[in-house]
């Protein structure tokens, strides 16, 4: 039996779950059902936890719960960041934390960053979209 990769989830895949009941909910609910082990590091947290507050404060529960369900690391060691053309500061710091936790795959739905490296493998991470990380796992099951 195949062991299931580890997924570095990115603030907006947190954010999108604990904000709706909706497809990214359930992508996660079927990630961890399948046993896949999804990371998350502080730096993420508190950027989804910033971004509930701002506009959909009523869903802090949701996240809460949802952080129980995760494996949460306070914050990934340092490593190397490497310049990735064109990708913020703030995005390499997301990548590097991924890296630094031995997942194979992380999930973002920001296309306007990672949207040209989805499908791709940086520092040992592919880069996926929601949808098409669900495609990459379970298109084939």
């Amino acid at each position: 039996m195949t062991r299931a990769p580890r997924i570095f989830l990115d603030a907006n895949i947190l954010f999108s779950a604990a904000k709706s009941d909706g497809a990214i909910q359930s992508l996660l609910a079927v990630l961890l059902d399948a046993g896949h082990e999804c990371w998350v590091d502080g730096y993420v947290i508190d950027e989804a936890r910033r971004n509930i507050s701002a506009k959909a404060s009523s869903r802090l529960p949701r996240l809460d719960e949802l952080l129980l369900r995760v494996r949460v690391s306070p914050n990934a060691p340092a490593i190397h960041r490497a310049d990735i053309d064109g990708l913020p500061d703030k995005d390499r710091v997301v990548l590097a934390a991924a890296s630094a936790l031995s997942c194979k795959i992380l999930v973002t739905g920001d296309r306007t960053h990672f949207g040209r490296f989805y499908g791709k493998r940086i520092a040992g991470v592919r880069i996926q979209s929601p949808r098409s990380l669900y495609d990459h796992l379970f298109s084939n099951s």
